[in-house]
Parts: structure tokens; sequence; C-alpha cells
């Protein structure tokens, strides 16, 4: 039980660092690339990214479910279960809206962008901000469980 709740914090943490890490300071320094430089650049993290994140995201949320399920009756269910909930906002937000614009972003590049590739990027950039708020209370939680243990 420990080291299933010490694995599904740490993945949920790492998960939240890297989310937090391209919002803050990823995307915009490449954002302040010359030309189109940072299209490319963002191109290329939309194709690496959107191929490992559903894993990650997805592996994060069952690690949660399963640690619900193994301390089911225990004072870490609630924190977990609300650390769980918020993975599955998280996912559904991408899914609905972030997943759409990533998969045209992947596909862009200096001569085959469209007249308004900026401003889906800012669209994407926004609500990715709303997703890693709530990763970050999803790894709260967590981690609150993490001490219920």
């Amino acid at each position: 039980m420990d080291v299933l709740a010490v694995l599904t914090v740490v993945v949920v943490g790492v998960l939240v660092g890297v989310e937090f890490a391209v919002a803050v300071f990823v995307n915009p320094i490449m954002d302040r690339m010359p030309g189109t430089a940072g299209l490319a650049a963002r191109s290329d993290g939309a194709r690496v990214l959107g191929r490992v994140m559903p894993f990650w995201y997805v592996g994060a949320l069952l690690l949660g479910v399963a640690w619900i399920v193994l301390a089911w009756g225990s004072a870490a269910v609630a924190p977990v279960g609300v650390g769980a909930g918020l993975l599955v906002v998280a996912v559904v937000l991408s899914v609905v809206f972030l997943v759409p614009i990533n998969d045209r972003a992947r596909t862009w590049s200096e001569g085959g962008a469209p007249a308004d590739w900026r401003d889906q990027l800012a669209r994407w950039d926004r609500l990715h901000v709303l997703r890693t708020a709530l990763l970050v209370a999803a790894f709260a939680a967590v981690a609150i469980g993490l001490l219920a243990l």
C-alpha cells in the first residue's frame, strides 16, 4: 500500500512538474523566438508530448483508482478520490479542448501553418494553464492522501 501511494504521488507530481514547466517556461520561451522558429519548436513539442502524455495521464489516474480500491475505508480515500476526480476533469478538458488544437499544431510548419496559428496556440496556452491548475490541486489532494495513511 505504501509503495502504491508513494508511486502515485511521484507520478502525479512529475506530471504536474512537466505541465507547469511547459506553461510557465517552455512555451513562453518558444513564443519569444524570432520569426516562426517558435512555431517549429511548438509543433515538435506537440508531436513528442502528444505521444507520451496520454499514457502518463491515464497511468496517474489508474494509480489513483488502485489506491482508492486498496485503501477503501481509510482516511486516504477521500483526498485521493478528490485527486482522481480532478485528474478525470483534466483528462476530459484535454480530450475535448486541448487535443484538437494539439493535433492541428503538430502538423504545422513554417510554410504550412494557418494564418491564425498564434491565436490557436494562445488559446491552447490559456486552457493549459487551467489544466495545470487542476493538476496542481490533484497533486495536493493525493499528497494529503499520503499523509492520511
